[in-house]
């Protein structure tokens, strides 16, 4: 009786460390294979915001971190909500409306996941988010969108960016990272999209 125990026992452990090492092989697989996607964190900030929390994300990533710059920056009075006659205010009412973005030889090509953040403005992306998406080919690529604002949610921000990308393309609504998220805590919000 003794001896069928010991073998019993012993068939457990065999087995328990069977199932530990399987295991084990999946979860480097899993950490193989998000190694092995490349990751972009695309921002445009108009006052500083973004900027700071695309930097943090870049870092909780590990990704490439890519600024969108206007060819005509924005200046304080382009950017005044209050005036309908501001730029920024011009643009937003003009659903075509795409702002020149600066040209350079910058590729999308070589990125699998994109972060793609900006302020919400008018409840939505500024429109220089459009060209920049219209400007670059992002199809079978992940772009995942974050956002800064002063008081509203991303809304429908995500479907009103499709229109600028190929039907090939999953865009996913993140969220608006005020507050300056730390890179730790970054690092636990990229986890829901993995």
């Amino acid at each position: 009786m003794k001896n069928i125990l010991l073998i019993i026992l012993g068939l457990f452990i065999i087995g328990a460390g069977v199932v530990f090492a399987l295991q084990n092989k999946q979860a480097t697989n899993n950490e193989v294979s998000n190694m092995d996607k490349k990751v972009l964190v695309a921002y445009f900030s108009a006052t500083g915001n973004t900027k700071r929390v695309a930097e943090n994300l870049s870092k909780a990533t590990g990704g490439d971190l890519y600024e969108i710059k206007p060819l005509n920056p924005y200046t304080s009075e382009d950017l005044d909500w209050t005036n309908d006659n501001s730029r920024s205010s011009v643009e937003m009412k003009d659903r075509k409306s795409r702002p020149e973005i600066v040209n350079d030889d910058f590729s999308v090509s070589d990125y699998d996941t994109i972060y793609l953040g900006f302020p919400i403005w008018w409840g939505t992306a500024p429109k220089i988010i459009n060209s920049f998406l219209e400007k670059h080919d992002f199809t079978n690529k992940k772009i995942i969108i974050f956002a800064t604002s002063g008081s509203s949610g991303l809304g429908n921000t995500a479907n009103n960016l499709k229109s600028s990308i190929s039907n090939l393309t999953k865009i996913v609504e993140g969220d608006v990272l005020n507050e300056n998220p730390s890179i730790d805590e970054l690092k636990k919000w990229v986890e829901k999209f993995n």
